[in-house]
Parts: C-alpha cells; structure tokens; sequence
C-alpha cells in the first residue's frame, strides 16, 4: 500500500507543531488532512476482519481519540505522525479483543499476517493478545526491529517506505524484517 503525499508537506509540518503545542483546531486540520491515508491505513489493519463489530471508520475515530493533543503526542513528521497512528490502532484492535475474550471466549476471528504479500490467515483475539505481547517482548530486545513490524504489518507500508520513515537504509530494514518475523514465530509457537 502506498500512501499519497499529502498536498503541501511543509503545512502538514506546521500543523504537526501546532498540535503538538496543544492546538486543537490544528490537530482537526491535521487530521482532516491526513483522514483518508488513515482510513487505508485502518482498512489495511482490518484486512479479512468484515464480521467484526470495530469498522474502519470506527478504528480510524477511535485512533483519533488516542492522538488528541492532549493526550501528549510529539511528532517529529508527518511519517512519525502516521506511525504513531497505526500504533493508536493496533493498541484499538488490542483492546477490543481483550473485550472480545472477556464478553465470552474464543469471540469471533480476525486475520493478520506476517507477510504483508500474503493473505491474512485467521486468528483468534488470544493470539491477537500474543502477537502484542511478543512485539512488546521485542521491542524490549530491539525497538527498531518492532517498529519495522509495526510499519510493515499494522500499516502495510513497503520495505523502501518504511527505511523513509525510520531513516535507515532498505537492506537495513529487509535484515530487521527477516530478524523479526522469525523472533515472532518462535515467541508465537511458545506461547
């Protein structure tokens, strides 16, 4: 998925600063800018999940909510800013299947995928709950290398978009992406 530039990148700097000092109108602004890449980014998060109750327009609003100003963001970009976002959506997707588990157990399946090329398989809200849990394991031994799963699977960008965002080369992020995914299979088969 590739994400459209936005119009005027130095304006949407300006807002990023101005939300970030507190301003609300200009995290509206923002955000009205930015809605319709969030809104892929959400649609790309939920890919094969139509029978849950959390939408897309629903994550995209609850992530909203996660990024008010006053929630204490600082954004150094506009990539750092939709990084940001996914991990506001992912921690959505988390939440509502902890609220899954607790309603009643074995809720209704999802799909996520370690291979952004691949089709998402089936998971269950408990193996949702393992995935967060062993990225947080990970980001613990290797931040970058977390962030590099976040980009690629929570937001779908390419190996080339996500060495942009994190400022490193694409062979730099192809070696963390290898590194990763077998460090989440390992932790997802223990667990």
């Amino acid at each position: 998925m590739t994400a459209p530039p936005p119009a005027d990148g130095s304006e949407t700097v300006a807002l990023l600063a101005a939300a970030e000092a507190g301003d609300v109108a200009a995290f509206d602004r923002l955000f009205t800018r930015v809605y319709d890449e969030l809104y892929a980014l959400a649609h790309q998060v939920r890919r094969g999940r139509a029978g849950e109750t959390l939408g897309t327009t629903a994550l995209v609003h609850e992530a909203y909510l996660k990024l008010l100003p006053s929630r204490g963001g600082t954004w150094q970009d506009r990539g750092h800013f939709l990084a940001v976002a996914a991990r506001a959506m992912r921690q959505v997707l988390v939440g509502a299947a902890r609220a899954r588990l607790a309603e009643k157990r074995g809720g209704a399946d999802g799909a996520v995928s370690l291979d952004p090329e691949g089709h998402p398989a089936p998971v269950r809200p408990e193996q949702l709950l393992a995935l967060d849990e062993a990225l947080g394991e990970l980001a613990a031994l290797d931040a970058r290398q977390a962030r590099v799963v976040e980009y690629r699977i929570f937001v779908g960008l390419t190996a080339e978009e996500t060495a942009a965002v994190l400022g490193v080369s694409t062979p730099t992020v192809q070696r963390d992406w290898r590194a990763a995914r077998a460090y989440l299979a390992r932790a997802l088969e223990a667990a």
